[in-house]
């Protein structure tokens, strides 16, 4: 539940105060870990990563101008896939921050990425943790959102916007069938 409250300080507060960015901007938001984000081992809970991501994320949409274009179209994103590789762990009462950045586009989704950084001894920003994120453009009246819709609404440029090869492969083996498709899950012992 406190997430929540995460949520609305940095919708109301941070992110209006933020400086605007293009699409293909980068944000940076600042975070802190809290008690409420740790596990036993006393570091910040791998669960909670994806979690803080999602603010992040709303902090990013909210500066880029992408949140007023899903108000005024009615649309919203919902995540389809991820994957995070953690690098050093975040312990009680740091900061840090999280840089997000839309990387672009494959023919059904957004791809996203985010880095958990801090500075090292030089002060200079060190990964902690990265992630990737894809992304569906949903319709609050139902179905999904062309790319080619998103990209002619938004203004994006989509030469700016090139996804990697290994993070379309990515999306492309991880995908699992679409809504309208069986997803039949069957555990049958194939070692036998």
């Amino acid at each position: 539940m406190h997430m929540i409250f995460r949520t609305l300080w940095h919708q109301w507060f941070v992110g209006r105060r933020g400086e605007k960015l293009g699409f293909d901007g980068v944000s940076r938001s600042r975070f802190r870990v809290w008690p409420t984000d740790l596990d036993i081992l006393r570091h910040m809970n791998n669960g909670k990563y994806l979690s803080i991501m999602d603010v992040a994320r709303f902090d990013l949409i909210q500066r880029n101008g992408v949140w007023e274009l899903f108000a005024r179209e009615g649309w919203y994103p919902v995540v389809v896939g991820q994957t995070i590789s953690y690098r050093k762990s975040l312990n009680p009462w740091m900061r840090f921050w999280i840089e997000s950045r839309i990387l672009g586009f494959d023919e059904q989704a957004v791809y996203m990425e985010q880095r958990f950084v801090r500075p090292d001894t030089q002060r200079r920003p060190d990964i902690y943790a990265r992630a990737v994120v894809r992304a569906r453009i949903l319709r609050r009246s139902g179905g999904v959102v062309p790319v080619d819709e998103i990209l002619a609404k938004s203004g994006a440029d989509p030469a700016q916007l090139v996804v990697p090869d290994d993070v379309l492969e990515w999306g492309r083996t991880t995908r699992l069938p679409s809504t309208r498709t069986d997803a039949i899950s069957d555990w049958t012992d194939s070692r036998r």
